[in-house]
């Protein structure tokens, strides 16, 4: 089969490797769509794995092989296949945070190599314990597969709302109005909240008004916190979702949320990144720090929910579509966006 295998830094080679081999209890997937994640684009473009490896993980396909131990599942389901499950029963997933459970980070689905994902290939293997714990989900007959690979981003950004605690009526600034941003707002809008976003490109403050967003502004504004207090009754947002790894829009969101708000970071910062804050800022105006990496299982069935019955417009998000001969074109593109670029979708399978 096909793959796209990574050789190291900015290193991608399409080539041929062997269609994974099944044990009796795992699935074999051949992908048709899978997205191009902004942590697949960083694994490719810096120093952070050893290769080789095969990444790719918001993937959606159709099933082509099934072990025999297998129940429940057969060859020809149109699945998403979810690259992680947590053990459910460590001390970190009886405190719901199963991100940062050693399963769920050791485990996961694979095309060869050491286990990376693997969706960025023409088949992915799903090992036992994520097929018997839910780590695939069938698909509806009238939801295609570009749509159904939408369920894994929305399960992460959805886990951040519900960890920040969005509620009808309040106000949430969102900073960066990409295909994470947008999605921000859009389910910001859903549970009944008000979302204002910022972005450096004019085409990205429009599609966010067109999404949902009572108002987007340029951050390079010098009267953005004013404008912003004056949506806000004079108080500030409610909450803040940093979707750029910006300690400039992490400052502007002390300056924009409200007194006993809070602000979550969920985009990745580079590591050498450090932040001074004056601790007492926190303390007088009891603002909540807090952070959301990766997804959670307990709002699995809530973010398929949400995806496959249109409740937020993934289509709308979609802006280019690649082969996987060229997924190095399309990490390039997602590196220097045209104003216009906001999802890219790899295209792997026939039909």
């Amino acid at each position: 089969m096909k793959a796209q295998v990574f050789r190291g830094v900015n290193q991608l080679s399409y080539e041929d490797v062997p269609v994974p081999e099944l044990a009796a209890d795992e699935v074999l997937v051949q992908v048709r769509v899978v997205g191009l994640c902004q942590s697949d684009i960083k694994k490719i473009r810096y120093p952070l794995y050893e290769p080789p490896r095969i990444f790719g993980h918001e993937t959606a396909g159709v099933i082509a092989a099934v072990g025999d131990a297998v129940r429940g599942w057969r060859t020809g389901q149109r699945v998403v296949v979810l690259h992680h499950i947590p053990c459910m029963h460590c001390g970190y997933c009886l405190n719901e945070n199963y991100s940062m459970c050693e399963v769920y980070k050791s485990i996961s689905t694979t095309a060869g190599f050491a286990p990376s994902g693997g969706g960025f290939a023409e088949y992915v293997k799903v090992p036992g314990h994520i097929v018997q714990h839910g780590g695939l989900i069938e698909i509806p007959d009238d939801v295609t597969f570009e749509q159904a690979s939408f369920v894994e981003p929305t399960n992460c950004c959805l886990k951040a709302v519900k960890k920040a605690q969005v509620q009808p009526g309040q106000t949430v600034l969102v900073t960066g109005a990409g295909p994470i941003g947008l999605m921000f707002v859009m389910l910001v809008k859903y549970f009944g909240a008000r979302a204002i976003a910022t972005d450096l490109i004019p085409s990205r403050l429009e599609k966010a008004r067109q999404l949902g967003a009572e108002a987007a502004f340029d951050p390079r504004d010098p009267d953005l916190p004013a404008k912003i207090h004056a949506l806000t009754q004079g108080m500030g947002v409610d909450t803040t979702l940093l979707a750029v790894p910006s300690d400039k829009a992490f400052f502007q969101a002390l300056d924009c949320t409200r007194k006993g708000g809070k602000i979550l970071f969920f985009a990745e910062f580079p590591d050498e990144v450090e932040i001074p804050i004056n601790p007492n800022i926190l303390y007088r105006r009891e603002i909540d720090l807090m952070g959301s990496y990766s997804s959670s299982y307990k709002v699995q069935s809530l973010a398929a929910d949400i995806v496959f019955n249109r409740r937020i417009d993934v289509d709308a998000l979609v802006s280019d579509r690649f082969p996987l001969s060229d997924l190095a074109a399309a990490v390039d593109r997602a590196v220097s966006p045209t104003p216009d670029t906001f999802k890219i979708l790899i295209d792997v399978g026939q039909g």
